[in-house]
């Protein structure tokens, strides 16, 4: 990979995250809930209110005083404190969440990836068979399908109908007491259902988009030479096929795993698992502008980084793109 490609797509992921610096900074001041908006207490002294804003550094011009004392804050890893957690820096915040949402959805992408590989290679490759009218059609049923409706009646008829895993949360109350392979026989048991659901909903995307990039592949010259040669269809699959159709994946693969920042909001709900989506939800409720500011510029950076990643991959897969 030459020097120039790589700069170049370093060059372009720095700045995109510079202009998603300045708009995660001026689109939270202009959201109901920004600071300025939640001191604006009626019970509040003119005293209390102006110690406040100085403190916060509102009493400063927006440009470009706050934008630059934004900056070198981000920079140095200070993202501001809670509003709805009581003065709790951000990072603590995010760094208690995000620790089970990369657990399920980190997971879960790993088993939705594997998966979904296997199952559109197979289908694209045996086309029109009843296995890729089985595969493709319950691919697309699960692709549209969100999260809480494929979560929803596995609570229902594995949680609450047969009682084999528990209905919501991540742990049992009090289980921190209890020696190390319990808890993490509890860990697990609570695991299932949500990592079920979000694998099941990812799976779709990656299993159509496999097909099709096989059934693409199959075309090429170099699977009939395979084939002329007498090679027998599950090695010529494996190993020409397969590896080549692998090419489109990469960028969905790398923008997926940008999104294991984010989870799977409707997920974490549903099961009432305590990640980063069910933290959005709450500091929306609260209107938390600091927590939401750090949440969006988690998943943002993540998804420039994933991409940045995908880029560098394919650069090495295919070198027709350093052209």
């Amino acid at each position: 990979m030459s020097a120039h490609y790589l700069a170049r797509k370093l060059a372009q992921a720095f700045v995109t995250i510079v202009a998603i610096l300045i708009l995660n900074f001026l689109m939270f001041r202009m959201m109901p809930g920004s600071p300025d908006r939640v001191i604006k207490n009626p019970n509040l002294t003119p005293e209390v209110i102006a110690a406040t804003r100085a403190r916060w550094g509102l009493d400063k011009p927006l440009l470009p005083d706050q934008l630059i004392a934004y900056v070198k804050a981000t920079v140095s890893g200070d993202l501001g404190y809670s509003i709805f957690y009581r003065g709790q820096p951000v990072t603590e915040v995010l760094g208690a969440s995000i620790g089970p949402t990369i657990l399920l959805v980190g997971l879960a992408e790993v088993l939705a990836i594997v998966g979904g590989l296997a199952i559109g290679a197979y289908a694209g490759w045996r086309r029109g068979g009843k296995t890729d009218s089985i595969g493709t059609g319950a691919s697309l049923i699960l692709y549209s399908m969100p999260y809480f409706v494929i979560g929803m009646p596995l609570i229902i008829v594995f949680a609450a109908g047969l009682g084999w895993f528990p209905t919501s949360g991540m742990t049992t109350p009090g289980m921190s007491d209890q020696p190390l392979l319990t808890q993490a026989w509890d860990l697990g048991s609570h695991l299932v259902l949500p990592l079920i659901a979000v694998t099941l909903g990812l799976l779709g995307g990656y299993s159509i988009l496999m097909r099709s990039s096989i059934i693409d592949t199959r075309a090429e010259d170099y699977i009939t030479t395979a084939r002329a040669k007498g090679l027998k269809d599950g090695y010529v699959l494996r190993h020409h096929a397969f590896p080549n159709a692998l090419l489109p994946m990469v960028t969905l693969i790398a923008i997926n795993l940008g999104y294991v920042i984010a989870g799977a909001i409707t997920a974490e709900i549903v099961f009432n698992w305590p990640g980063l989506g069910t933290l959005t939800i709450h500091a929306l409720n609260a209107r938390d502008y600091p927590v939401l500011q750090g949440i969006f510029l988690l998943v943002a950076v993540s998804v420039v980084i994933a991409n940045l990643i995908a880029d560098i991959v394919y650069g090495f897969l295919d070198p027709r793109v350093r052209t």
